[in-house]
């Protein structure tokens, strides 16, 4: 059965939905991992470590929209830093609070009641393996979303903080106020 969001034109975007372990702050700070490395998901593809490289920078933070349930309509923030680590793609942004959708977004967030985050993007190099996975090796990132049902059911969100989100951490250092000015 194919995934409720599923498209079936060529030209547009496929959807990949993993939830992440984000952190939402009272500001509307948001972190996480919208893709993870090596995992088959529901859809049988397996992003590989590099896949973004190109696009993130061809594109940067600001040419990846921010958007709720994929839909071009529903911008909800900006995000601050895309990055790719061991783990997968790492993502940090900003709802922005001044947009109502948004405010309805991170209350859901902080509730728990949403906690999927899911990329948007045009395969440009794969490779169908025997048994029909299809390895991504290069990724043209067009989007990533907040949404419901994620293609990676397996993270979930794990906490909500207030504040500056993982200091320790290099994509922090976007989510602090100054970043915004």
């Amino acid at each position: 059965m194919p995934h409720p969001l599923a498209r079936t034109r060529l030209d547009a975007p496929e959807l990949k939905r993993l939830p992440v372990a984000p952190a939402v702050s009272a500001d509307g700070l948001v972190e996480g991992y919208a893709s993870l490395f090596g995992v088959v998901d529901l859809g049988r593809d397996r992003v590989e470590r590099g896949a973004f490289a190109k696009s993130l920078a061809a594109r940067g933070p600001r040419g990846v929209r921010f958007l709720f349930q994929h839909d071009p309509a529903e911008p909800i923030g900006a995000w601050r830093a895309l990055a790719e680590d061991s783990r997968g793609l790492r993502v940090a942004g900003r709802l922005n609070m001044a947009v109502a959708r948004a405010r309805e977004v991170h209350a859901l967030l902080r509730q728990g009641a949403l906690d999927g985050l899911s990329i948007g993007f045009r395969a440009v190099r794969s490779v169908r393996e025997a048994g029909g996975v299809r390895r991504l090796t290069e990724i043209d990132l067009w989007e990533i979303s907040v949404v419901t049902f994620p293609m990676l059911p397996d993270a979930r969100i794990a906490a909500v903080k207030r504040g500056t989100l993982h200091p320790s951490r290099r994509l922090s250092a976007a989510l602090s106020p100054e970043a915004d000015r």
